[in-house]
């Protein structure tokens, strides 16, 4: 199964300079663990949303919104994507994290037998699939 370990972000964090030269070699070893233990398939963090653009969706129109992003609960500060057994895993490699304050949210990402195959879905489900098997999604 993949999980998504999401670092949440902070107004606070949209205006400090980068991490810590301290805490870059503390997650650079973190980093280093998830992939020796043949976890890690993806990892980043992210710029400062002022750097960014939402898009939101309505109806009939969509609308460009330009960063930043004042609510905290809408800043995500970085993500790790693990292959792990099961969330219990997930949750325990999160837990090694070396932050010492903050949150993450650890999410099972959706995988193309969670969805309903019918007559409408099926063709690009089967397409979705080929693409992962082959490599190039």
């Amino acid at each position: 199964m993949r999980f998504m370990i999401i670092v949440k972000g902070t107004p606070a964090e949209e205006n400090n300079p980068p991490p810590s030269s301290e805490l870059i070699a503390e997650m650079g070893k973190f980093n280093a663990e998830l992939i020796e233990a043949g976890v890690l398939l993806a990892g980043e963090g992210l710029q400062p949303s002022k750097f960014g653009a939402k898009v939101r969706f309505g109806k009939d129109k969509q609308e460009v919104v330009d960063g930043p992003f004042t609510e905290a609960k809408e800043l995500v500060g970085g993500f790790w994507i693990l292959s792990v057994k099961d969330l219990a895993e997930a949750v325990a490699w999160a837990r090694r994290i070396p932050f010492t304050e903050g949150e993450v949210e650890v999410r099972r990402v959706s995988e193309v037998t969670d969805f309903v195959e019918d007559d409408i879905s099926r063709e690009a489900l089967q397409t979705e699939a080929a693409l992962r098997a082959s490599g190039r999604f």
